[in-house]
C-alpha cells in the first residue's frame, strides 16, 4: 500500500513539472502544482514561462521608478506626450486638461507601452469621450522572467498611485473621473495603484488578472482599489483568476478557455482587452447577473441585466454577471 501511495505521489510530481508540447495550450495546469504554463507576450505569442524560475531581486529593486508614463488626448491620439513625475514643465507643456476624465491603461507581462492592447483601448476611449489617457510603461521589469515581473508588481502600482496623487494634486482633476485599466499582471497593478491612492479612483477594471501566483494573494486585485472595482474573466483557473475579487465581476461566455474563435489559453487571456475595448466603442455586451461563480460558468444567469464595460459604478452593480458575446470575432 505504501509503495502505490509513494508511485502516485512520483506520479503527480512528475505531472506537475512535465513541459508541455503545444504552443499556448494549458489544459495541463494545475494552480498550485504546475510549474510550467504559456503565457503571451503583448503580441499573444506563447512563450513557456518555469514558475520555478529564480526572481532577479536587483531589477524588482528599481521596479516602480522606471514607470514611464504617456499621455494621449483627442490633440494627439497617436503621438504620446511624456508626462514625467515631479515635473511640473512635462505637464503644463503637455495636453493634460484638468476638466477631462483621466483613463489610466497598464500593459502585463513581455509588454511595453507600444503593445497593441495600448492603442486599442487608447482609440476606444478618444472615439467616445473627450479625455486624458495615459498608458504605463513599465516594461523595464515587465520584460523580466515571471516570477521577477509578478514579484515588482507591487510596487509598480505603488509607483504609479503616488504618481497619480501627485499628479491631481498638481495640476488638478477629480478622482470621481478616474478610471484605471490593466490588463493580466497590470490589473494587479493597478489595483495597488488604486490602494496606494486611498481608493479614491472612482472606477478600476482588471482585464482577466493574472492568475500564477496570485490566486488568495493580498497584494492581487481587491475591491478596496477604487469606489467601483470590476474584473472581466476570460481565461479563469488559467492564465486568469476565476473566482470573484471585485464589487463585480463578469464572466463572459463562462470566464473560461476557449473564448469564441479561441482554441488555446493564451488567445483567450487575450479576449479581455479585446472585449473591453469593444464595449467601450458599443457599449454592447448585456450581462445577467447570477447567484454563484456556477451560474456564472455554465451561462445559466437569470438576474438583472447590467452592461459589461459600461462601469455600473453602484451598490446595485455588485455582484456575478455572465454574458455571452456570440461565436463570431471580432465583435
Amino acid at each position: 500500500m505504501k509503495f502505490l501511495v509513494a508511485l502516485a505521489t512520483l506520479i503527480a510530481l512528475s505531472a506537475g513539472s512535465a513541459i508541455p508540447l503545444v504552443p499556448g495550450d494549458n489544459s495541463h495546469y494545475v494552480e498550485g502544482e504546475s510549474r510550467y504554463i504559456w503565457m503571451p507576450d503583448g503580441e499573444g505569442k506563447p512563450h513557456l514561462v518555469d514558475l520555478h524560475e529564480p526572481a532577479d531581486e536587483g531589477t524588482i529593486a528599481r521596479n516602480g521608478a522606471n514607470n514611464q508614463y504617456w499621455l494621449y488626448t483627442r490633440e494627439n491620439p497617436s503621438n504620446a506626450q511624456i508626462v514625467v513625475h515631479g515635473n511640473v514643465n512635462s505637464i503644463s507643456s503637455s495636453n493634460y486638461r484638468a476638466n477631462r476624465g483621466l483613463k489610466v491603461i497598464v500593459h502585463g507581462w513581455n509588454s511595453n507601452g507600444n503593445t497593441a492592447m495600448n492603442p486599442l483601448i487608447t482609440s476606444a476611449f478618444l472615439a467616445v469621450q473627450d479625455v486624458n489617457v495615459i498608458v504605463v510603461d513599465w516594461q523595464s521589469l515587465a520584460n523580466s522572467n515571471y516570477l521577477t515581473a509578478s514579484n515588482g508588481v507591487p510596487g509598480v502600482g505603488q509607483f504609479l498611485g503616488n504618481f497619480l496623487v501627485w499628479l491631481i494634486s498638481t495640476a488638478g482633476g477629480d478622482w470621481n473621473n478616474v478610471h484605471l485599466v490593466g490588463f493580466s499582471l497590470g490589473a494587479h497593478v493597478v489595483g495597488n495603484a488604486g490602494r496606494q491612492a486611498s481608493g479614491r479612483p472612482a472606477r478600476v477594471t482588471g482585464l482577466d488578472p493574472a492568475g500564477p501566483l496570485w490566486g488568495g494573494n493580498s497584494l492581487a486585485l481587491n475591491g478596496n482599489a477604487g469606489q467601483y472595482v470590476e474584473a472581466i474573466h476570460t481565461d479563469g483557473g488559467l492564465l486568469g483568476i476565476f473566482d470573484r475579487i471585485a464589487h463585480g465581476d463578469f464572466y463572459p461566455n463562462g470566464g473560461r478557455n476557449p473564448q469564441p474563435g479561441c482554441w488555446i489559453s493564451t488567445c483567450s487571456h487575450g479576449r479581455a482587452p479585446e472585449l473591453f475595448a469593444s464595449s467601450v466603442r458599443t457599449n454592447h455586451f448585456v450581462a445577467r447577473q447570477c447567484s454563484n461563480t456556477q451560474q456564472a460558468e455554465n451561462n445559466q444567469c437569470t438576474g438583472d441585466s447590467f452592461n459589461m464595460g459600461n462601469g455600473i459604478i453602484s451598490k446595485r452593480g455588485n455582484g456575478i454577471f455572465g454574458l455571452r458575446t456570440g461565436s463570431n470575432w471580432p465583435f
